[in-house]
Order: structure tokens, then C-alpha cells, then sequence
């Protein structure tokens, strides 16, 4: 089925190696876009850190959707929520305790700041803040407010720690847990995926599975890429990510975005 809308990550799929968004990949979202294919950005980022992106794709409007937070919103490019699944005031206390306990560095971000309970801050905390433009605040676990909306949690620190830190088996069962970067470990509510955004969002539309193209590089894709009908693993992708999706494209060096585009969304009676 050809797809009528195209799910696609951002850093190491839509962002070049050097985290640009090259004019190939531009000129085929929009051609797509052109053609009345939804295109729908799905990040680990809030909207904040997605809004440059899709002002220069011109993805703008209330008929124009985005999937942030790996699957935590579901909302449309001007900011109106579709579909949430956060994490609880209670989440967030047993995880900034365990973080404390293990001498972790740990932030939650929420749509309006970043916030991080600890005063020796980590300059990867920073380095997020600066990325995803949300203002970074300290506040005391104690401190803060019960009623935020709080999408993800994250442990984040140099890579050895990372690679050290052990999670108490129930926070596995009890949250989606997922690896995104060397430096940190994302927490979210359970249920929280880029796939189970993803079937939202079709739902939403009306539009059946079967006509979702969706393309990634990492873990965090894997659930998208095993629910469209057509998953696209980038030529950089992890091995699990290859295994898992149908085809693959050209690496984010090579602009593997564009290329699938064209073959399997515009012209798919050449694919």
C-alpha cells in the first residue's frame, strides 16, 4: 500500500551526521507533503526541540502532527495535545531517590523546562537544554509540583556511569525504559512508544497501519518500525533496527529520508 503518511526520527535519520537537515531532504518531505502525504516527525524531543525542523519543512497547522517524547504526546505542530502518557508525581520520586542513591545524574523534562534536582549540574544536562530550547530549572524533589506534566525521565551522565548504572528489575516492569544515547536512559510511562503513538495518531486519522511508512536508526524506533506497514531501517541503523524493519535505505550521510521517500512514497511502482 503506498503510504499515506510517513513517520520519521529525527537525529541519526533526518538530521545529517553533522545534525543538518540537508536540501534533498527537504525538497522530498515537501514533495510528499505536496502530494497530501502527512509527514510526522517522531523524537524522543519535546516540541520545542522539534519547532526548527518543521519550520524549515513548512509543517505547520492543526492538520500537520508531530510525536515527541518517544511516543509521550501525540500533537498537532501549534501545540494541542491528541494523545498523552506521562509519568505519575510518585514515578518521578522513586526515580530522582534511585538516582541519589547511585550518584546518578537525573532530569524530567516537561513541555515548558527541564528540570533537574540536582545543584551540581551535568554539563549533559545543560548540553539537553541547549538542544531541545527548554529553559533549565533546580528544584528540590521535594519542591516540586505534584500536578506537572512529566513525559520522561531522564539518567544522564558520562558514558562509563551509564554503562554501570543497574535499574532495579522493577522499573522494567513497571516503565518503558530505553537507551537513546551513550550518555543517558530515558524513563516514560509504561505503554510509552514510538509505535503505540504512532497507532494514535493513524487512528486518529483514519488511516489503516498498513498505510504508515515509518523510518529510524535507533532503539527507540524499533517499536514504530515494527508497526507501520513499512519499516525503513537507515543505512546507519543498529543491527536490531535492520532486523526489524522491511527494507533499508541509504545511510543519514547519503540522504537515506529522501531516497525512501521517493521510491517507496512517490514513485512506488518502481520500488
Amino acid at each position: 500500500m503506498t503510504p499515506k503518511l510517513i513517520a520519521v526520527d529525527i537525529d541519526g535519520t533526518l538530521l545529517d551526521p553533522q545534525n543538518t537537515l540537508t536540501v534533498a531532504t527537504i525538497a522530498a518531505i515537501q514533495a510528499a507533503v505536496a502530494t497530501g502525504i502527512k509527514v510526522v516527525l517522531c523524537t524522543g524531543r519535546p516540541l520545542t526541540g522539534v519547532q526548527p525542523y518543521l519550520n524549515a519543512l513548512g509543517l505547520h497547522g492543526d492538520d500537520q502532527y508531530v510525536i515527541t517524547y518517544n511516543g509521550g504526546l501525540v500533537q498537532t505542530t501549534t501545540g494541542t495535545v491528541l494523545a498523552s502518557n506521562a509519568l505519575s508525581y510518585a514515578d518521578y520520586v522513586d526515580l530522582e531517590a534511585f538516582a541519589r542513591k547511585s550518584r546518578v545524574h537525573f532530569h524530567v523534562v516537561t513541555p515548558k523546562h527541564l528540570y533537574t534536582a540536582d545543584r551540581d549540574i551535568s554539563r549533559y544536562t545543560v548540553k539537553e537544554s541547549q538542544l531541545v530550547h527548554l529553559p533549565l530549572r533546580f528544584r528540590e524533589a521535594t519542591a516540586m509540583d505534584p500536578q506537572l506534566l512529566m513525559p520522561t525521565a531522564v539518567y544522564i551522565d558520562e558514558v562509563a556511569k551509564i554503562d554501570a548504572l543497574r535499574l532495579p528489575a522493577t522499573f522494567y516492569q513497571r516503565f518503558y525504559v530505553v537507551r537513546t544515547d551513550p550518555h543517558f536512559i530515558e524513563v516514560m510511562a509504561p505503554q510509552t512508544n514510538k509505535g503505540n503513538a504512532l497507532k494514535k495518531l493513524a487512528t486518529y486519522l483514519n488511516l489503516p497501519i498498513a498505510a504508515v511508512m515509518a523510518l529510524g536508526d535507533q532503539d527507540n524506533d524499533l517499536p514504530m518500525i515494527s508497526t507501520a506497514g513499512l519499516g525503513v531501517a537507515m543505512g546507519n541503523a543498529n543491527d536490531r533496527v535492520k532486523a526489524a524493519a522491511d527494507v533499508t535505505t541509504l545511510t543519514n550521510a547519503d540522504d537515506g529520508v529522501a531516497a525512501a521517500i521517493y521510491k517507496y512514497a512517490l514513485n512506488p511502482d518502481l520500488a
